[in-house]
């Protein structure tokens, strides 16, 4: 399966085959010759992804379905059901390991077809009890947390989700490259994922977006760009129908860039007048792209037109200068430029967040609305959630939490000891407060690269 093409279909082909499966034993009897024909299909459809004695696992993050590391946005239409069912008992993760027998497979999928399709608050599931010796059914991770400025266990379930993102981003830029328009249907799905998961774990996600590489930056910015949009919708009490247009208009902001020839999209150095002249089309040619895009809400392309323009009148498409700038635009642009700014290229540096920041507030109410500007602040800090900073007694820390009265002081928790061991236990600290013995609250004096200690900050969470 080393081929895109043919890993894809047999992507789907498991699902399929794990559907049917499953629907089959809630329609007929055990010895139907339909219910054998349809696992030895599925037993089939397992062997792939079990060469070398290795297990194939279909897993269920935020209603989008994962297998084998490859998200699958058209799954749902598959599943139907199914996906909702196991969910509902806590199954979002189902382990196939080798020496699988079609007959268990056959027991497997009656007692997932048993599964009531509602369960009580905080009642058991019969799943808790299900022994397969070579099937096995989990949570991606434990129980969610809600607290809105809190960091829940379930970091994997929030990797896997924001890498599907990525990927769809990816499939719908090409779509748009190849088709004239991008595949509204997939992008809407992992934005309703990525929805769910602002509401859930704001926090969390907000973080995970400074976690990623740049030798994919094109959709890594989308995708950031649509979580920090969201995560500035939701504090303002936007929920529901209205986030999710926010998330997918800001998602599709650049999508216009598909027309702009690559030698210039993809530059490392700084663009001359004529290619910038060139590159700035992509606002209008992104807001006619989602015009012409069915099921694209109508906020979509007025945020791809508006999103470098500004409220003093400056920025373009020039000539195009707007009194008032509509919220969902003016959520985009203060993420699209903190994210840009963050994003180390070949000839621009990464800037720490305190300067983005900075530049930011230095056109506080001139080019952008200054209530939004520092209410996006208290909702990043100066040091987000997940980065690794050195204090002023030269202990290393990760940022947890953010402090909104005081950005710059966060709650952390120490790593490294000031001599640069790592502390057997580390201990969390609230920068706002006094030490224990009276002496001033320590401070951040710099970011770190986590590189230099081998490690993942989000781990430490």
């Amino acid at each position: 399966m080393t081929e895109p093409t043919s890993r894809q279909q047999a992507i789907e082909e498991l699902i399929r085959r794990f559907a049917s499966t499953v629907r089959g034993a809630q329609l007929y009897k055990p010895d139907h010759p339909l219910i054998r024909r349809n696992l030895d299909g599925l037993l089939a459809a397992l062997q792939p992804f079990q060469e070398g004695g290795a297990s194939a696992t279909i897993g269920l993050v935020y209603n989008q379905v994962v297998v084998a590391d490859t998200p699958m946005p058209r799954a749902s239409a598959l599943m139907g059901e199914l996906i909702g069912r196991l969910q509902t008992h806590g199954i979002e993760r189902i382990t196939f390991d080798p020496g699988v027998t079609a007959d268990e497979l056959g027991r497997f999928a009656a007692a997932i077809s048993s599964l009531p399709p509602q369960r009580a608050a905080n009642a058991p599931s019969p799943a808790a009890s299900w022994t397969f010796p070579h099937v096995r059914v989990s949570r991606i991770a434990a129980d969610r947390e809600a607290a809105p400025d809190g960091i829940a266990s379930d970091l994997e379930a929030i990797r896997m989700l924001y890498k599907q993102a990525v990927a769809v981003s990816e499939q719908s830029w090409n779509a748009a490259a190849t088709e004239g328009i991008p595949d509204a249907d997939a992008a809407k799905q992992v934005v309703d994922g990525l929805a769910e998961a602002v509401t859930e774990n704001r926090t969390a996600l907000v973080a995970l977006t400074a976690m990623r590489t740049y030798d994919n930056y094109t959709f890594t910015h989308m995708v950031n760009v649509s979580i920090l949009t969201m995560g500035q919708a939701r504090a303002l009490g936007l929920e529901g129908r209205l986030l999710r247009e926010f998330g997918l208009s800001a998602l599709m902001h650049d999508i216009g860039k598909v027309r702009t020839p690559k030698e210039i999209l993809n530059k490392p150095d700084k663009l001359s007048d004529l290619e910038f002249a060139i590159m700035k089309r992509h606002t209008v040619e992104g807001s006619e792209i989602l015009r012409r895009t069915p099921e694209m809400p109508i906020l979509a392309p007025v945020v791809a037109f508006e999103h470098h323009l500004r409220r003093d009148g400056t920025g373009y498409p020039e000539g195009a200068a707007r009194t008032n700038l509509n919220l969902g635009t003016m959520l985009c642009s203060i993420a699209d430029v903190y994210d840009a700014m963050r994003s180390q290229r070949a000839y621009q540096q990464a800037f720490p967040s305190d300067r983005i920041l900075a530049v930011l507030k230095r056109n506080d109410g001139i080019q952008f609305d200054q209530h939004l500007v520092r209410r996006f602040s208290q909702l990043m800090g100066i040091y987000p959630p997940g980065n690794l900073v050195r204090l002023s007694t030269d202990e290393i820390a990760v940022v947890v939490r953010v402090h909104a009265p005081d950005p710059f002081r966060p709650k952390v928790k120490v790593l490294y000891n000031p001599q640069g061991a790592p502390l057997v236990q580390p201990v969390e600290r609230n920068l706002w407060e006094p030490r224990e013995d009276g002496s001033p609250a320590d401070q951040i004096v710099a970011p770190v690269d986590p590189a230099e200690y081998g490690i993942d900050p989000l781990t430490h969470l």
